[in-house]
Parts: structure tokens; C-alpha cells; sequence
């Protein structure tokens, strides 16, 4: 069925403007009808500090609903000021199978794409409202290719490709993502087990969310954390109907991941500009000990929570993060997966585990995320992934790959070459290469006879990730704009490591398994002597004085993580020789 294209009007953001575009339109036309009697959605936006700024509505009214706008443009704490101290443009939107859920879906999907937008600083009013099933939402995503195309014939300054958009970490931790059956359901029940928390005035409660890499725990957990934001109040006692405002934290222990969530709360104005509420775990619990908080937050989200620390250092002296944390809460919310475990410090036994799912069992307060949100895979190629970095094992792959592109290269320099052709075409920008922790690095010196500490095979050498901005380029230095690693260009000549692209995803993933992974007599063997990764192989010390190492556990996860990046494909090159053979055979 052909959908018809949107009508825009674009007119200066003023009351005039508005006044001349509602006697332009001329009565009984279609365009006319559609603006003035049916549901539309506008985006007055901007320019401030070399960044757009945005709001984006929806009405039944626009007309109406404008100049209510406009009847708070003196208001100093509104932002409706921006339109009287600015030069602003206003968009209106219309579409003749626009009903009110249509509209509120596509309000939703503007104010997604535009915080994800590197050329907006912020969107003022952040609150969609997306909407199930309704007629004709089938339509949705052809209607709304259609706004956004003509959107960026008018300002592609503003509006940037969508290709640029679902690369950047911001769109995809966003809590703006529809959620699946799978994560409405885990959400309901997050939901509910926080409100019977708070209601009863409980403390230091433990909902645990369980996934493996790629289930969408992240963006379940940025959904609750939004809207817990949102939400103005929550009764906490039944009889005397008493109403406090949610006092909530995100927690995370990923610098490049604090950075997003950062600028995801910057971006749609989640908190005051002197406030802070997303936090490294060191920060948060120095809030109390250094008193500078004393009461306990409401809610704290913990993301990758197998990143905490389970054994003191330097920066953090208690001996698990994970319990620091819970003092300082009444609900904590934790995403987890020990699979993704690769440093002695963040170290939980199988009873450690156990314990925390019990604790939260008996709350009723467990939830495992099982579908696969990341790749594009088919099961049966999920299924040998899996055997290779949890089981060893080697199989014939299933010609059922789901249109998933999975190839294995003789040299570095092909994959290079192929990840590089990925990197140049549009759609799949964000294809970078990353290796196993094999080749030394220092973020803290330089090699003796080298500018940068590189991945080196044969006569092929790259510099390890961020080496290039360390020392040439500081402007795209770690994180700086929201910009995770592989979303900085100069990354395309760099080899990222597990500890960089970790909680990220890339269009097509270069694997290179390097000396640590080899294949021999039948199976693949992991050899801690042969990684560079510290942090994993080296021994943890106990309480009862033993020392124990889990270098082959952990560089097991850190193959798990590498090779789970890929969203449409995965490109590897083994440096064991029979291990690249091998591996050539099985697909």
C-alpha cells in the first residue's frame, strides 16, 4: 500500500510567523484540514553555542498549543525563553493517517533520534510516550523514514543521517527503544517490586537482572531509570496517602559508559545542571563516608554489575562494591553477567553468585533476560559462538546464519582491508577492529623504541585503541562529546581492546584471537602465559592467605565479549595457525 509523504511548514519561531502561516493555508484544502483540525507534531529548535537545542511536541491543537508556548516566553525559568533570545525555527508536522498514537510514536522517535544527534546539546522536553499496537502502526516506520528524510532536505546541520544516529552509543543506551515482550514484562515487575519497597520503607533490597551479552539490559534498565525520573511522585504510605519525590542514582563502572549516560542525562535534561545522579562506584560511596550525603537514595541502578569491585585497591578500600553500594540504598537494581568477568579484583565465586540470586529470589526479585538483542545472528550461529568461548569446541557452522556475514581472513592485512570497506559505506560506519589483550600496553608511558604501544603481527602493525589520540589528536581523546572509542574516526587505524568495546557494539566486528588462543589435539586451549592482560591472569589473594588464578575463566569471557560485538557480522583472523585453519573449515 503506497503511504503518502508528509506536509512540513517551516516557519520562523515567532507569533507573527504563526499568525501569516494560519491565513496562508487556505480553506477546505487537504493541507489546511490536516494543520488546523487533525493531531500534528512540531519541533521549535535553536541555535546556542554552536549546538542546536530542541523541543518537540505533539497536539491536537497546534495553533492553540503554540501560543500557549509563546505565552511563556517571559518566563526565566522556561524554555520558552529561547525562542525570544535566540533565532529559532519552528517545524510543523503533518500527515493524513496521523491519529494520536501515531503521533505520540513519532514525537517518541524525534526526540530519540534528535538527543542522538551530535549537533544537539539538548532536548527540553524528554518525555515520549511510546505506544503498542494500534492502526495503523504498521505504517509507522515508513511514515517516519518519510519526516525525517524531508526534515534533513531542509537542515541536514540539524537533523543528521539516520545511519550516524543508530551508530552512536547514545541512541542505542537511550531509554527511548520500544522494549520487547520480553523487557515490558522484566519492567512491570522491576516496577512493582520498587514501588512495594518504597511503600513499605524497606532497605538495602536486590533486584537482580541476569543476561548474557546482547539481552538488553541496558536499555531495560536506562527505560526504569527514566521513568522513575518521570515520575512526580510515589505514594509510600497507604494510609495516609503521603507523597515524596524518587531520589534515584545510575551507577557504572566503565568510564566510556559513565560518559554516555553522562550525556544521555545532560542531553534530555534529567536532572539540574548542579546536580549530579550518574556516578562511578568510588564517587558514589565516597558521598557517604566523606559525609556529604547522609540519606540513603530510593533507587540506585547498577549497570554492569560484574565490573564492581570484589576485592579492595587504591581507589576503593571496602572489599565488594556491590554491598558498599546497597548500604547506601533502599532498592538496587543490578544488571549482571559473569561472563563478562576478565580482572581478578571484580572476581565472584560460583557461591558468591548464588548468594545474590538467592537474595533476590526470595524477594521475588530475580529476572533473566534470554533473547538476543545486539546481533542479527541466528540461533545457530549463536550456538557456535557459544561453544567456541565456552565450551572450546569447534563445530561445523548451520548455513542458517540469518543473513549474519561471518568470515575468517589468512592475514591481518585482509581483514584490515575488509573491515575498512565495511567502515566506508554508510550504513555500516561504526566496523572497527578489535584483538585479545596479547600485545603489551600502557595508558601511563611509552614503548622505548615505538611512538605508540601497537598490535603486532608479522609486518603488520596498529597502534592499541586511543593511542593515536594520547598523542596527536586530544580533542577525540577518551569519551570527550559522548563519543565513545569506536565512534571516533581516527579509530578506524587502531585495534580496540575487550576493555574498551565492552558494553558497546559495533555494524561489523574484526576479531583478532591472538597467541592465547590456540588449537590443539581437537580443541581450542586457552594459555594465560601467552595474554598481556594482567588483570586477568594474575593470582587473587584470599582472606585465608590462599592465591588462586582464573586466567583461563577469564580469557574465556574476554572471547565471549569480543566475539558477541558484531551486530550484522564478524571478520576474525587467528594468529594460531591451526587455529585460523580450523576455524576456515567449520564455517
Amino acid at each position: 500500500m503506497q503511504v503518502a509523504s508528509p506536509i512540513i511548514k517551516i516557519i520562523s519561531d515567532k507569533k507573527s510567523s504563526l499568525d501569516e502561516l494560519n491565513k496562508s493555508l487556505l480553506e477546505g484544502t487537504k493541507e489546511e484540514e490536516l494543520i488546523k483540525n487533525y493531531p500534528t507534531v512540531y519541533i521549535h529548535n535553536w541555535e546556542k553555542s554552536d549546538k542546536f537545542e530542541v523541543y518537540v511536541g505533539e497536539s491536537n491543537d497546534f495553533f492553540s498549543r503554540t501560543q500557549q508556548h509563546y505565552d511563556e516566553m517571559n518566563n526565566a525559568n522556561s524554555w520558552q525563553k529561547n525562542l525570544k533570545n535566540h533565532d529559532a525555527t519552528l517545524f510543523v508536522i503533518a500527515h493524513p493517517d496521523f491519529n494520536k498514537s501515531l503521533t505520540l510514536d513519532v514525537e517518541n522517535r524525534l526526540i530519540h533520534y534528535l538527543s542522538s544527534c551530535s549537533s544537539v546539546a539538548k532536548v527540553h522536553n524528554a518525555r515520549g510516550n511510546p505506544q503498542n499496537k494500534y492502526f495503523p502502526c504498521e505504517e509507522l516506520n515508513t511514515i517516519f523514514n518519510k519526516i525525517w528524510s524531508s526534515l534533513r532536505r531542509y537542515n541536514k546541520a540539524l537533523f543528521l543521517s539516520e545511519s550516524e544516529i543508530k551508530d552512536s552509543a547514545i541512541y542505542k543506551a537511550s531509554p527511548l527503544h520500544k522494549l520487547n515482550f520480553e523487557q515490558r514484562l522484566a519492567k512491570e515487575l522491576i516496577l512493582e517490586k520498587i514501588s512495594e519497597c518504597i511503600i513499605k520503607d524497606k532497605e538495602h533490597q536486590l533486584i537482580l537482572v541476569r543476561g548474557d551479552a546482547g539481552t538488553g539490559k541496558t536499555v531495560l534498565m536506562s527505560s526504569i531509570f527514566y521513568e522513575m525520573l518521570g515520575k512526580s511522585s510515589i505514594e509510600v504510605s497507604e494510609e495516609k496517602q503521603k507523597e515524596e519525590k524518587l531520589d534515584c542514582a545510575i551507577i557504572v563502572n566503565h568510564i566510556e559508559q559513565l560518559t554516555v549516560y553522562q550525556e544521555i542525562t545532560k542531553k534530555l535534561d534529567l536532572c539540574n545542571e548542579n546536580e549530579t545522579i550518574v556516578f562511578n562506584p568510588t564517587q558514589f560511596v565516597n558521598l557517604f563516608k566523606n559525609n556529604k550525603r547522609k540519606k540513603p537514595y530510593d533507587v540506585v541502578f547498577v549497570d554492569e554489575a560484574h565490573l564492581l569491585w570484589t576485592q579492595n585497591n587504591q581507589a576503593f578500600t571496602d572489599n565488594n562494591q556491590l554491598q558498599a553500594i546497597m548500604k547506601y540504598a533502599k532498592v538496587v537494581v543490578a544488571m549482571f553477567d559473569e561472563k563478562q568477568i576478565m580482572n581478578a579484583q571484580q572476581y565472584l565465586s560460583q557461591e558468591e553468585i548464588d548468594n545474590y540470586i538467592s537474595m533476590a529470589k526470595e524477594n521475588n526479585s530475580y529476572i533473566e533476560l534470554k533473547e538476543q538483542m545486539r546481533m542479527t545472528a541466528s540461533k545457530e550461529v549463536n550456538k557456535w559462538l557459544k561453544d567456541i568461548y565456552q565450551e572450546g569446541k569447534l563445530t561445523k557452522l548451520s548455513k542458517k546464519r540469518n543473513g549474519y556475514d561471518i568470515k575468517v581472513f589468512n592475514t591481518p592485512k585482509e581483514l584490515e582491508k575488509a573491515i575498512k570497506e565495511k567502515a566506508s559505506n554508510d550504513n555500516t560506519l561504526l566496523s572497527r577492529i578489535v584483538a585479545s589483550y596479547d600485545w603489551p600496553y600502557s595508558s601511563q608511558s611509552t614503548p622505548k623504541d615505538e611512538k605508540y604501544w601497537n598490535v603486532k603481527i608479522g609486518d603488520w602493525s596498529k597502534p592499541w585503541n586511543r593511542e593515536i589520540a594520547r598523542h596527536e589528536d586530544k580533542k577525540f581523546n577518551r569519551g570527550l562529546n559522548g563519543l565513545a572509542w569506536a565512534e571516533q574516526p581516527q579509530t578506524i587505524n587502531e585495534v580496540g581492546s575487550t576493555y574498551t568495546i565492552q558494553g558497546f557494539d559495533l555494524n561489523y566486528a574484526g576479531v583478532i584471537i591472538g597467541p592465547s588462543i590456540k588449537y590443539r589435539d581437537g580443541k581450542i586451549v586457552f594459555d594465560p602465559s601467552a595474554s598481556h592482560n594482567d588483570r586477568a591472569t594474575h593470582k587473587r589473594a584470599f582472606a585465608d592467605g590462599t592465591k588462586k588464578s582464573f586466567g583461563v575463566e577469564f580469557l574465556k569471557n574476554e572471547l565471549s565479549v569480543l566475539l558477541t560485538r558484531g551486530v550484522n557480522g564478524l571478520y576474525i583472523y587467528a594468529c594460531d595457525d591451526e587455529l585460523r585453519e580450523q576455524l576456515k573449515k567449520s564455517i
